[in-house]
């Protein structure tokens, strides 16, 4: 076996390895075990990284060797040939590391300073031990983001578009909102008057109209705020470990946060919520009690009756537990179901009301009937896209030390803000109190 072929094989051997202890780091739940392995994990990656440069000047060696002369050197060149060795005593006995080819790096080169790995190093190093972010990161920051006076570190770009990829992923509501990207303060206009068409006579003509726009919805800054333990990345060694850590953990606390404010959202300090907007008419505001929440009658008269003809492409929400119990296998008079799932191909289900797709959330976004109080909002019928989620999409991570609790603790911040835009087809179902029978 040849110098090239053997240092090939190593290369291959430890990189099996690695995969092995990643997968394991990611399954593990124990402190010392994840701290063991990362180490470990480290040093297999040092020698791996040196490997390769091992590799990259044998193979020089190899080419400077190849003449055309039957693979001797010219005189002069003595030791640019060299002899193939078949034993792992070479270089001292260390034949393994990290090393990226040329080709690799201009291709995944980028022009954005937070998307290289020297920053994402950086910030990991930040996060988990609160080494100073280099000046010169710095200078980038302040040149494209706008900061406020806190201290902090501008999410990489790799790390900042994955948790928005998977946000639009995990969050049913959020899925289906409309996603804006404007300045905020920025005030929407809303036509709140139509122009009228009358018949006239020959000495009777029309009055003149003005289009007004006196209603409009302003978009304030909102900050979404993520606190991570410190202790859960300390233990975290390797950079991709980390991002990924990161990320799992930022995705599940803010997808939550966000679909619990596109509903319920008060509009202050957060975005205003669907069941929170006083914009919907009165007669949108429905109530149903324990007995006619199961009736398709007084379903079809009090809630399906009320949905203009213009906005009935919208959909149910409630909570699993209101349409499991109430909804599913409801039927009219003639015994045709009204409520039911149906089964795709693929096995998913997908759940209908009187022809309507039924969108199930969390039962601490709407409250299942049977837990309500009265006055809850138990369903709500809209078209998400007619709620408006405005973010900046930038997002930044804060360090700092919890002189209270003796901790060091982190943050990540995301600005946004929501609103309903058009609330005149939105339905609010509420549940009524029990009807008391007469003595």
């Amino acid at each position: 076996m040849d110098l090239l072929t053997y240092i090939k094989n190593k290369i291959k051997e430890k990189r099996k390895e690695e995969k092995e202890l990643v997968n394991r780091l990611l399954k593990t739940e124990d402190k010392t075990e994840a701290k063991s392995l990362g180490e470990t994990l480290t040093t297999l990656r040092d020698e791996i990284e040196k490997a390769e440069k091992d590799l990259e000047e044998a193979e020089k060696d190899a080419n400077g060797a190849d003449d055309g002369n039957g693979g001797e050197g010219e005189e002069g060149e003595e030791g640019r040939g060299m002899e193939p060795l078949s034993n792992p005593q070479i270089r001292g006995g260390q034949v393994l590391g990290a090393y990226r080819s040329k080709a690799g790096e201009n291709k995944n080169k980028t022009n954005d300073p937070f998307d290289t790995e020297e920053y994402r190093t950086a910030f990991m190093e930040y996060v988990c031990r609160s080494t100073p972010i280099p000046e010169n990161f710095m200078d980038a920051r302040a040149a494209t983001v706008t900061t406020t006076g806190d201290a902090g570190a501008v999410i990489p770009t790799t790390i900042a578009n994955e948790i928005i990829k998977e946000l639009k992923g995990y969050g049913n509501l959020y899925a289906k909102v409309r996603k804006m990207n404007i300045q905020g303060g920025v005030e929407i206009p809303i036509l709140s008057l139509k122009p009228e068409a009358k018949w006239i006579s020959e000495t009777t003509p029309s009055e003149d109209q003005k289009i007004s726009v006196n209603d409009k919805i302003t978009f304030s800054y909102y900050g979404l705020e993520c606190k991570i333990a410190q202790s859960l990345l300390v233990s975290v060694v390797s950079l991709t470990m980390f991002q990924e850590l990161f990320t799992q953990l930022a995705v599940e606390a803010m997808t939550k946060a966000i679909d619990m404010a596109i509903m319920n959202g008060t509009g202050s300090g957060q975005p205003l919520g669907i069941t929170k907007e006083t914009r919907i008419p009165a007669e949108n505001i429905i109530e149903l009690s324990d007995a006619e929440i199961t009736q398709w009658g007084t379903w079809k008269k009090a809630v399906f009756a009320k949905m203009k003809k213009s906005y009935r492409n919208g959909e149910f929400i409630m909570a699993q537990g209101t349409f499991d119990g109430y909804i599913d296998g409801m039927t009219d008079k003639n015994g045709q179901p009204i409520g039911r799932v149906n089964y795709g191909i693929d096995g998913g289900e997908t759940y209908r009301f009187g022809g309507k797709n039924i969108e199930t959330v969390e039962d601490d976004i709407l409250k299942p009937f049977d837990e309500a109080q009265t006055g809850d909002v138990i369903a709500v019928f809209t078209k998400l896209s007619d709620y408006i989620f405005n973010s900046n999409m930038e997002m930044k991570v804060v360090n700092w030390e919890d002189h209270d609790t003796n901790q060091k603790k982190n943050k990540c911040i995301l600005i946004a803000d929501g609103k309903l835009a058009d609330p005149y087809g939105t339905l609010i179902i509420k549940k009524k109190a029990t009807d008391t029978p007469s003595a």
